[in-house]
């Protein structure tokens, strides 16, 4: 293949390409702080399934990287101007129009690479899995690849030191100084099994957070999100490389 991005390659080379494992990049559009763009999330997500399916097809793994989707679950943030929501139904109905196409094209091996924690792959795959039983899909949270405390003082929950120095890294441009940035500090909730997270609701993001952002950012730099992302990349690879070997779902477990 002489691209790994379908939305750069042309038809004469998908047509000869031995494509074994598509990756899709998922992000949200939401705001990210004062000093990160609404992008955030899919502009990750989508340089780091590019990178690494660039590294694994060096190894033969036949990987090609589809078009983003920009839209993620913010229900949660609905207040907030412009947080673009859609419901995990909906992702469900993209995700199988999608299957079904690389069904139709013997593609039988699909990585999500979530770049938003508001989303949740686990239910939509296990209910898919059903209706695509030939296909073999997983989801990868990109920025949980690598152990964050090992790059970062305060990594942050949303628009903190992590991404803004991953977002430094790749489009500079598109951060703001980070003297404008908020401070990123989270309202905890009263009740004890939310704060210790053995009980879930949904965050309301206006109760939670005075700028959007939960984690500090004040001492990102593009020199730790560079490590950190390659750090990632590198270990996504390998995965690809693994994964697009597998002939089937029984190929995922050791053998006797």
């Amino acid at each position: 293949m002489k691209s790994h991005l379908l939305n750069e390659s042309t038809w004469k080379e998908i047509e000869k390409a031995k494509i074994k494992v598509a990756l899709l990049p998922w992000g949200a559009t939401e705001a990210h702080n004062y000093h990160l763009p609404y992008g955030t999330d899919t502009m990750l997500s989508e340089r780091v399934a590019s990178n690494a399916a660039e590294l694994a097809n060096r190894d033969g793994a036949g990987a090609i990287v589809l078009p983003s989707i920009a839209y993620g679950v913010n229900s949660g943030q609905i207040e907030v101007k412009l947080c673009m929501n859609i419901n995990p139904s909906t992702q469900m109905a993209i995700l199988s129009d999608i299957l079904f196409v690389l069904e139709s094209h013997n593609i039988d091996k699909l990585i999500i690479v979530n770049g938003h924690g508001g989303n949740a792959f686990q239910p939509i795959i296990r209910e898919l899995s059903l209706e695509y039983p030939d296909t073999i899909m997983c989801s990868v949270n990109w920025w949980k690849i690598c152990n964050e405390n090992d790059f970062f003082e305060q990594p942050g929950d949303h628009a903190g030191e992590l991404e803004t120095s991953c977002m430094q890294a790749i489009a500079p441009t598109l951060v703001s100084p980070l003297n404008v940035a908020g401070k990123g500090k989270e309202r905890l909730m009263k009740i004890r099994g939310f704060r210790e997270r053995w009980a879930w609701t949904p965050r309301r993001w206006v109760y939670i957070s005075e700028d959007t952002g939960v984690g500090d950012p004040a001492a990102s730099t593009p020199e730790k999100g560079e490590k950190f992302l390659e750090c990632c990349t590198k270990k996504l690879a390998e995965f690809i490389k693994e994964f697009s070997k597998v002939k089937s779902e029984e190929g995922l477990y050791e053998q006797e």
